[in-house]
C-alpha cells in the first residue's frame, strides 16, 4: 500500500512542553511500527521533514486526523509559529480536518499554561476552534487527556475510529474504554489503601493516598491497567497519582493530602463521605501484622 492511500495524519505543535511527543516516541515497538505502516504521518515538526507547516496550510487536499499536542492563544506575544498565532493557525488546520483529537491536558484544557500563563488567553482546542469547523467534523473532538498521555492511548483511538468510525466518548470528550475505569484500579498498593498504611513518596509498599496526595481513587484513567512501556506507572514506582487525566489539573500543593481534622477533604468516586469514614473508622481499629512488617522491610 502506498502512503497516498493511508488516512493521513497531521501533529500540530502549539504551546506545549513536546512531552506527548516523548511519550508517542515511548509507545510499544510493535504496535509503533504498526501504527507507521497503517497510517501517513504527512507532518510532525520534530518527526517528518517531507513537508513543512505552510505546505500544510496551503494544501487543498483534507487531513484525516489532526493531533493536537499544547494550548492554544490568539496572542502572538505568548507563542507565535509562521507569523501567526496558535488560534488562527488551528482553525486553518481544523477546517481542512475529518477528525481532531487533542493530545494531552494542555490540549484539551489548557493545562500547566492555563494555569500559569500570566496573559490568561490560553485554553483547549475546543474554546478556540470556530463553531462551523465543529459542526463540519465527522467526529466530535476526542480529548486524550493526561500529562503526558499513554502513547497507547493514542493508538488505540486512531485504530478505533479508523476501523469502525467513532468511538464512545464520555461527558469529557475522553475515549471511555480508556477513561471509565480509576487510576486505583489495579494499582498495586489497594490492600495499603484498605487498612490504611501510608507509605512514603519513593517507596516500594504503602498506600500514597492519605498523606501524599494520591489522586488515584478519584482519577479516571487506566495507566494502572495498560502499562506505561509494559511495565510500570507511578504508583508502581512510587510516585503519587497526580490526577493529570481530570479537567481540574493542575491543582495546587498536589503532592499532599488536604485534610480537616485528620480527615481528607475529598474522598474516592462513588462513596458518601460518611460512609467512606464508618468504613476507614473500622479498618483503623485493625493492626495488619503482616502488611506492616512488609512495608518496614521495604524501607
Amino acid at each position: 500500500m502506498t502512503n497516498k492511500n493511508k488516512p493521513t495524519i497531521v501533529w500540530f505543535q502549539a504551546i506545549t512542553c513536546n512531552g506527548n511527543t516523548h511519550s508517542l516516541l515511548s509507545a510499544n515497538s510493535a504496535r509503533l511500527e504498526l501504527f507507521l505502516n497503517s497510517f501517513n504521518l504527512i507532518y510532525h515538526p520534530s518527526l517528518t521533514i517531507d513537508k513543512s507547516l505552510e505546505d500544510i496550510l496551503s494544501q487543498k487536499e483534507k487531513i484525516d486526523y489532526l493531533l493536537v499536542e499544547g494550548a492554544i492563544s490568539s496572542n502572538s506575544d505568548i507563542f507565535a509559529l509562521s507569523n501567526d498565532n496558535t488560534n488562527n493557525i488551528l482553525n486553518k488546520l481544523a477546517s481542512k480536518s475529518n477528525h481532531i483529537i487533542a493530545v494531552g491536558s494542555c490540549a484539551a484544557y489548557g493545562g500547566i499554561h492555563a494555569k500559569f500563563e500570566q496573559h490568561k488567553d490560553v485554553s483547549g482546542i475546543k474554546d478556540n476552534i470556530k463553531h462551523k469547523t465543529l459542526k463540519n467534523l465527522k467526529h466530535e473532538i476526542i480529548n486524550l487527556n493526561g500529562c503526558p498521555v499513554h502513547p497507547e492511548w493514542i493508538l488505540q483511538t486512531l485504530f478505533t475510529l479508523e476501523a469502525y468510525g467513532k468511538i464512545q466518548i464520555d461527558d469529557e470528550g475522553r475515549p471511555i474504554e480508556l477513561y471509565s475505569t480509576l487510576a486505583h484500579h489495579g494499582c498495586t498498593r489497594n490492600e495499603y489503601f484498605e487498612w490504611k498504611i501510608e507509605g512514603a513518596f519513593g517507596e516500594k509498599e504503602g498506600c500514597l493516598f492519605y498523606d501524599q496526595g494520591c489522586r488515584g481513587p478519584m482519577t479516571k484513567s487506566s495507566c494502572n491497567k495498560i502499562l506505561w512501556n509494559d511495565v510500570s506507572s507511578k504508583t508502581r514506582a512510587g510516585m503519587p497519582c497526580i490526577g493529570c487525566t481530570e479537567s481540574d489539573f493542575p491543582r495546587s500543593n498536589m503532592l499532599e493530602t488536604k485534610k480537616n481534622i485528620g480527615i481528607p477533604l475529598e474522598v474516592p468516586l462513588g462513596i458518601s463521605k460518611r460512609a467512606y469514614l464508618s468504613i476507614t473508622g473500622i479498618a483503623k481499629t485493625f493492626k495488619i501484622d503482616r502488611l506492616n512488617k512488609k512495608l518496614m522491610d521495604n524501607k
